[in-house]
């Protein structure tokens, strides 16, 4: 016999009982890292699935993501965690080609899909039953909830009841749509919001409590965003956490350890470079200095670098141009081709987000009027698009590029 208490955080108790008692059809489960959201689902998903059965219905789940190629390593993992931690291995099945989960004393299954496009949706089908559950993990990264609607009205058939779930770590920016989305007041929707400090201890570890109280001393607004949930961001302007100031030469000297990106280019866009250190103590990133611009070739680029003996230290460069990392190489520097994954883009740049950018306007111009420049697009109903613009964005992408170690290194996105 296996206690829900030992399963579900204890937040989300009266969330269970809602859905047990079939009050609401949508349950909008947001909040900070830790707060064991997506657990509380996988296993509402398994355990809801077999209670159906047990009563004569025969039920069926579709879990998506935006990018289906991180269903494997996300939510169907979290399925795997539920089904053994429920104790019911023994009766469920799984295959990842196709990726699915089977419920063996009736064929009951859990389905996983991409939606880079949501009219494929019209294609998701079970032979037998229906699809009760439906479940939308990091909702932000869809492109809105029109995309969101198509789903649910090809899926959402068929059947008496339904149980419809989107989870999200809440964007920094208040007006991203999934934030305004969860602000809006909606009687058969159940809104829910949790954070860390609402789970037992021992289910997180005191490694995870070492973090979050370090964070919390060194950058409270990163801090109240990555962990609490709070989207700390206001109006259209991607970086907020600013510091333009004179950057002296013996601050500089007192870096411990710099980071170099390179963003490739040539005629209209041009080759960018950044040269950056990480301050982890306050936080904060110290933008030396940049190079590049339009028509420069690699060797001339290369040339330049290595002339401000900038040669000393490794240069995390854009993925896309091979050829001239090794024309890099060719020339005697140390240049990698930076960690790509779906949603890398996004993550990269909330990391930033969630820094202080000092910035010496004298010392890299280009950078600072990008960087002040750099909002949010809106659309033709005065919404704020969630993307990040791609245009005028070179020397942040060298950035980006320079401090990716750090930003995508597990456990370390917004």
């Amino acid at each position: 016999m296996i206690n829900l208490t030992d399963v579900i955080a204890p937040s989300f108790y009266r969330v269970h009982w809602d859905i047990q008692d079939g009050k609401h059809t949508y349950y909008d489960l947001y909040g900070g890292r830790g707060s064991c959201k997506s657990s509380f689902v996988s296993v509402e998903i398994v355990l809801g699935m077999m209670q159906d059965e047990t009563n004569g219905e025969f039920t069926n789940a579709a879990v998506y993501r935006k990018v289906k190629d991180t269903c494997r390593s996300s939510v169907f993992e979290q399925i795997e965690w539920a089904i053994d931690a429920l104790g019911v291995s023994d009766l469920w099945e799984s295959s990842v080609s196709p990726m699915q989960h089977t419920y063996k004393p009736t064929g009951q299954k859990i389905l996983y899909r991409g939606l880079d496009k949501a009219k494929k949706s019209k294609s998701v089908k079970v032979s037998k039953g229906y699809i009760k559950y439906l479940w939308f993990e990091e909702l932000d990264e869809f492109a809105g909830i029109e995309e969101i609607r198509t789903v649910q009205q090809s899926i959402l058939r068929g059947g008496p009841k339904f149980v419809v779930f989107k989870t999200f770590n809440p964007p920094i920016s208040i007006n991203n749509w999934a934030n305004k989305y969860v602000a809006e007041a909606r009687e058969d929707s159940y809104r829910h919001k949790s954070n860390y400090t609402t789970v037992p201890a021992e289910w997180l570890g005191p490694q995870f409590y070492v973090d979050a109280d370090y964070l919390k001393e060194t950058n409270e607004r990163a801090y109240k965003h990555e962990y609490l949930g709070i989207p700390i961001g206001l109006g259209t302007n991607i970086f907020e956490l600013l510091e333009i100031r004179t950057i002296t030469d013996e601050e500089i000297a007192r870096q411990e350890k710099i980071y170099q990106g390179q963003d490739w280019g040539y005629y209209p866009d041009p080759k960018a470079f950044v040269r950056c250190a990480y301050m982890p103590a306050s936080q904060k990133i110290l933008c030396i200095d940049e190079l590049g611009g339009r028509k420069i070739r690699n060797t001339a680029m290369s040339q330049m670098i290595i002339d401000r003996g900038y040669n000393d230290y490794s240069i995390s460069c854009g993925a896309d141009e091979i050829e001239s990392i090794l024309d890099f190489r060719d020339a005697g520097l140390v240049a990698n081709k930076t960690n790509v994954y779906p949603g890398s883009r996004k993550y990269s740049y909330e990391w930033l987000q969630c820094r202080t950018l000092v910035i010496d306007p004298a010392r890299t111009p280009r950078l600072y009027e990008e960087v002040i420049s750099y909002e949010h697009e809106v659309d033709a109903n005065g919404e704020i698009k969630a993307d990040y613009p791609d245009g005028n964005d070179h020397w942040i992408d060298a950035l980006r590029y320079a401090t990716s170690p750090m930003s995508m290194r597990r456990g370390e996105s917004a």
